[in-house]
């Protein structure tokens, strides 16, 4: 950053990617009337970049292109432009990048589009070099060539906006005649089977991204259909991305993606969201398969998060940057002689063994510590150790050489608190809690849902972005569903009702706000918020899932544990609304196919009414929290009064000699009650 210039219009701004360029010489403006305004009155075309502060090519082309004063005089002489934080605003990040995807191909960050003074494109596209290299067009040619069209050949512009909005219109969902059934999962199973990496897991070619949705999916789908191959993918994949590079194996966590197919080389930024759908993940192979490794990784990328991800109040840190001094990866690599200085000759060879350090290195002359490749029990035979000592001693190692890393300069951080990935992380923690029975975990996930009840709304209203003390933007349909979720996880792993009536009133939001009368689905922004090119309905699932997948799953969730059956209603509609996106494209929503799973088939509800610290209720909810049981909802309660306020199916339901009380239902069908608890987990288990 050039600290030469005169602050610009962002100065107060609150967004730390805004602020990385309030010094610029470009004269940026955040989004708003007030540039667009200056646009139409001084007959400009406006210049809008969109990117995020953890952003490598963002820093690249800001770098080069806009810390230059020759490229800022250029665009601050023909165009007004507009920085926009993509995390703050995903509505405009979510329209321009398709408007990008048409013209182009292909999308990324940052995003460089080119707008009329009334906010539709006319030309779009990613990172571009200040001068004309690597076979693309510098952006002083592009910025020089726009200003030309744009002014000395109008009925282009116009003809290029006409299509882009023509384009949206047909973009719009309408109804199918047929909806979605469970062949789409099979189908969408079968594709992951066809995209699958026998070799080094995951799906498709390099860049290979997480994408927990996909694991979620299967595991759900294994349980229901037996079909071990949905299995198979899974363990591999969870392997595969806990031996490689992409898991930080010094302070844990996992990066965003790998840039190799065998999960060596990753891109070393660090995404919240990433951390709680893959701590997710990690739980749910572990409650599947009960293969302790996967605990592991859950519960050290848990403790990474706690640790380098929280803020004073509780609360959830955006993103650590993949960069440090300017150099990527600087802070997580090392040479084979860093590694035995910390460690000295002998614990040094033994840790380089296992984590395949070597004189040459595995990334620019320096290693990534990985275990691709490495049999444990085999080293540690080879030093005349058991596997169990290898271990502790490798630990040992690995805090030596943590404690060193921490003295290295630490990645910049992004501290902003976003609603919906904070909700994920919550709703993580309560899972692994729970699965766990760790309570710091459930704790942890309380005191952050603390924070966003009083700090995270305003008037009543859910906020996207919270920093500084100040609140931005109405919430999307994303920070809606991801609470949903946030609360079903935390009365799961608590059985606390209280929050099972707070995602009650989260339902409610979520149709007063983002629902789509007409045609079934939510939108993405409320009727409240600002009027946009279009209004979006998304259910694709990127690198998180989308609101829609998550809607649909909370509300099925939702209408099985409260008895609510009209929600179920609404999530069939679904099944209309997206049956032609889904059709077209079946691995790319696999988390709402998770709902696909559990409607036409038999799930089963279970009431527990008893006294909280009875012996009985307590090893009866210890045991179904441990068990993988996808398609079971668990009611708790001390009296029928207490759980018919939230569920009133239940409000029958009494305890039969003081004792605690089993119902067990099939599709709100039930069995006699029991209070023998073994009974019961029969009936529930199978």
């Amino acid at each position: 950053m050039t600290a030469n210039f005169e602050a610009n219009q962002l100065i107060d701004e609150k967004s730390p990617y805004l602020l990385q360029h309030a010094y610029n010489p470009v004269n940026w403006f955040p989004w708003g009337e007030e540039a667009f305004e200056k646009a139409k009155k001084e007959g400009k075309p406006v210049f809008l970049s969109i990117g995020y502060s953890t952003c490598h090519w963002c820093h690249v082309m800001a770098h080069e292109s806009f810390e230059d004063e020759e490229m800022a005089a250029l665009l601050n002489e023909r165009f007004v432009s507009i920085k926009v934080d993509r995390e703050e605003r995903p509505d405009l990040d979510s329209i321009y990048m398709k408007v990008c995807q048409m013209m182009t191909g292909h999308g990324g960050w940052p995003l460089s589009v080119f707008l009329t003074p009334n906010k539709i494109p006319f030309y779009a596209g990613t990172y571009f070099p200040k001068e004309s290299k690597y076979g693309m067009p510098g952006f002083k040619e592009v910025i020089t060539q726009l200003y030309r069209k744009f002014k000395e050949d109008p009925e282009h512009i116009a003809e290029v906006t006409d299509s882009v909005t023509n384009a949206f219109e047909k973009l719009k969902q309408k109804k199918a005649k047929e909806r979605l059934t469970i062949d789409n999962t099979h189908k969408a199973y079968k594709q992951l089977g066809r995209m699958f990496d026998p070799e080094y897991g995951g799906f498709g070619a390099a860049p290979k991204f997480p994408s927990a949705h996909n694991f979620m999916f299967l595991m759900k789908y294994y349980h229901l259909t037996g079909k071990k191959p949905a299995r198979q993918m899974v363990e591999k994949t969870l392997k595969s991305m806990a031996d490689g590079g992409l898991f930080d194996h010094i302070g844990f966590g996992f990066a965003r993606y790998s840039t190799d197919e065998k999960w060596l080389v990753p891109h070393f930024e660090k995404m919240l969201y990433d951390q709680a759908t893959l701590i997710m993940a990690y739980t749910e192979g572990y409650q599947l398969t009960e293969n302790t490794r996967w605990k592991q990784i859950s519960e050290q990328t848990i403790e990474f998060v706690l640790r380098e991800m929280r803020n004073q109040e509780g609360a959830f840190l955006s993103a650590i940057d993949a960069d440090s001094e300017g150099e990527e990866g600087k802070y997580y690599t090392w040479t084979e002689e860093e590694i035995f200085d910390v460690l000295g000759d002998d614990l040094g060879d033994r840790f380089s063994q296992v984590y395949n350090i070597t004189p040459a290195g595995n990334f620019e002359g320096k290693n990534i510590p990985n275990q691709i490749g490495v049999n444990g029990r085999k080293v540690a035979t080879s030093h005349k150790m058991t596997l169990e000592d290898l271990q502790d001693e490798m630990d040992a190692a690995r805090l030596k050489l943590l404690e060193e890393r921490e003295k290295r300069v630490y990645p910049h951080v992004d501290d902003k608190i976003l609603t919906s990935w904070n909700a994920l992380m919550i709703a993580a923690l309560a899972r692994a809690g729970k699965v766990f029975e760790k309570s710091q975990y459930t704790e942890a996930a309380q005191t952050a849902m603390d924070f966003a009840e009083k700090k995270l709304f305003a008037e009543g209203r859910l906020m996207v972005r919270y920093r500084d003390g100040e609140l931005q933007n109405k919430g999307f349909l994303d920070d809606y569903a991801f609470l949903l979720w946030a609360y079903i996880e935390l009365y799961e792993a608590t059985f606390d009702l209280a929050y099972l009536q707070k995602g009650k009133n989260i339902v409610q939001d979520l149709f007063e706000y983002f629902w789509d009368d007409e045609e079934g689905g939510f939108y993405f922004s409320g009727y409240d918020s600002e009027t946009l090119l279009t209004r979006e309905k998304e259910v694709y699932d990127g690198a998180i899932p989308s609101g829609n997948s998550v809607a649909v799953v909370m509300l099925q969730k939702m209408a099985y544990l409260t008895g609510e059956t009209e929600w179920l209603d609404r999530v069939e509609e679904m099944y209309y609304s997206f049956k032609d996106d889904i059709d077209g494209a079946s691995t790319g929503s696999t988390f709402f196919l998770q709902s696909l799973l559990f409607f036409e088939t038999p799930t089963k509800e279970v009431v527990v009414i008893g006294n909280q610290g009875d012996e009985n209720r307590e090893r009866l909810l210890s045991e179904l929290n441990k068990a993988y049981l996808p398609d079971v909802s668990v009611l708790v309660g001390e009296s029928p009064e207490e759980i018919g306020e939230v569920a009133p199916f239940a409000r029958e339901y009494r305890q039969m000699e003081d004792q605690t009380t089993v119902y067990v239902c099939e599709h709100f069908a039930c069995q006699q009650p029991t209070t023998n608890v073994d009974e019961a987990l029969r009936a529930i288990l199978g």
